[in-house]
């Protein structure tokens, strides 16, 4: 029980940093600006529920991609926890993350009359380092208990109805942190951020290196 709960934790404190709903909260708000209240919450459910399918689709469907496209589980740890780490990087500075969303998107959303699915579910949410979160995450799963799946799952769909509440009152979250509060927030998920991405690329090496050491 004591296994399931940390993982559990760790789950969903990986997806929730990665997917990192209240960085979300100024384009959201940019995009909007022209929409009423009830357009705004409408936008924000749409979003949140696309992008938790999304990040569950991949998650579910990890190993198959996998096994179609002959990539291990180690390389997609190194590779995720890449691309994570320069997501970090960027969050620690406080600049708009170019892995998760360009100027260009933003700029194409904002004259864009629906901006629900793309660009806020998909790249802003649900992006390819949230992406490669789950899929890792439900890689371990399934290498150590099969029932560590619910957890990511579950972990999934939480994160996505706190993004909606987040994104529903963005108004609020703004007008409450301000500016420099969502930059301490950005820096505090990016910190965890980097320790996550530096945890998949040790995970990936530590079971990449034996088998490489072993056909050598």
């Amino acid at each position: 029980m004591r296994e399931l709960l940390e993982f559990s934790f760790v789950a969903f404190s990986a997806v929730f940093v990665v997917v990192d709903p209240v960085a979300a909260v100024p384009f959201f708000l940019a995009m909007t600006a022209r929409e009423s209240p009830e357009r705004k919450r409408a936008t924000a459910r749409r979003a949140a529920l696309t992008a938790g399918l999304v990040l569950a689709g991949f998650a579910v469907a990890g190993a198959v991609i996998f096994q179609l496209i002959g990539v291990t589980l180690a390389a997609f740890k190194i590779a995720g926890g890449s691309l994570l780490l320069l997501t970090a990087t960027d969050m620690l500075r406080t600049k708009l993350p170019s892995t998760r969303v360009t100027e260009g998107e933003i700029a194409e959303g904002t004259a864009k009359e629906d901006i629900a699915v793309v660009p806020l579910a998909m790249p802003i949410l649900a992006g390819p380092g949230s992406m490669a979160t789950v899929v890792v995450l439900m890689g371990r799963a399934r290498a150590e208990h099969a029932y560590h799946t619910i957890p990511v799952l579950l972990s999934i769909a939480a994160t996505a109805f706190i993004a909606y509440l987040i994104l529903a009152g963005a108004s609020r979250v703004d007008r409450v942190l301000g500016r420099t509060g969502l930059n301490i927030l950005e820096r505090v998920a990016g910190l965890l951020l980097a320790a996550i991405a530096i945890q998949f690329v040790l995970d990936g090496l530590g079971e990449a290196l034996p088998a490489m050491l072993q056909r050598g």
